[in-house]
């Protein structure tokens, strides 16, 4: 049994693509990053740099716990590694596995979510702060677009936690791309949102926050 402590934001949903990918037992614990939960004394205990998400294993593998953990590239690794799932086994695919998950982590992930502050969110216009992580993520789709020429997913043939860490921050129409520009990116968003576990995750994300935008590939 896991609690996630979830809001809907792409970190957020990466932890409930695994979740529902790999059927876990698991609770959702709101946490409303509007209202400032992330900074509760409770979570901070859980989640010591009050961000989300993160989880509670209530079942560790080694029989002791719980155990906590924070910081969504972490959490994945976490639970990849517990269940066998969504990470390869030998050493080259691995390695493929986690440095694209690290990618996201130090760079699609900061960087969109820069481009989206910037453009969508800053009290003021900034241009040089738009200009600037509007290029940057534009170039990093072009990184993704290129490497998914010719394979499936990021990794390699096969769905892995490095693909469910990057859908949730591809989003062109708040990070100010357009993706048609980038047509191995599309192919692979809409077979990503055409699993039906992925929309899962996102009916259960809106179910805590309805107020939540909708997500960019749904109409598509």
């Amino acid at each position: 049994m896991y609690d996630v402590y979830f809001w809907t934001t792409p970190n957020g949903y990466k932890i409930l693509l695994f979740a529902e990918e790999a059927g876990l037992d698991y609770t959702i614990k709101p946490v409303n990053i509007g209202k400032g939960d992330q900074h509760r004394p409770d979570y901070l205990k859980i989640s010591p740099n009050g961000r989300m998400p993160a989880i509670v294993d209530h079942k560790p593998a080694a029989g002791k716990g719980p155990i906590s953990v924070f910081e969504s590239g972490a959490i994945l690794l976490y639970l990849a590694e517990k269940h066998g799932r969504f990470i390869p086994t030998d050493l080259a695919g691995r390695v493929e596995t986690l440095q694209w998950l690290m990618w996201q982590m130090g760079g699609l992930g900061p960087m969109a979510g820069q481009a989206g502050h910037f453009r969508n969110f800053a009290p003021e216009k900034v241009p040089y702060g738009i200009e600037r992580y509007t290029k940057e993520v534009t170039r990093l789709y072009g990184v993704m677009n290129t490497r998914l020429a010719d394979r499936a997913f990021i990794a390699g043939p096969d769905y892995t936690i490095a693909d469910m860490a990057s859908f949730p921050w591809v989003n062109p129409g708040a990070h100010g791309q357009t993706i048609d520009d980038f047509p191995h990116l599309k192919r692979w968003c809409l077979a990503i949102w055409d699993r039906a576990l992925t929309r899962r995750a996102y009916q259960k994300g809106r179910a805590i926050n309805p107020n939540a935008p909708k997500p960019p590939f749904e109409a598509a």
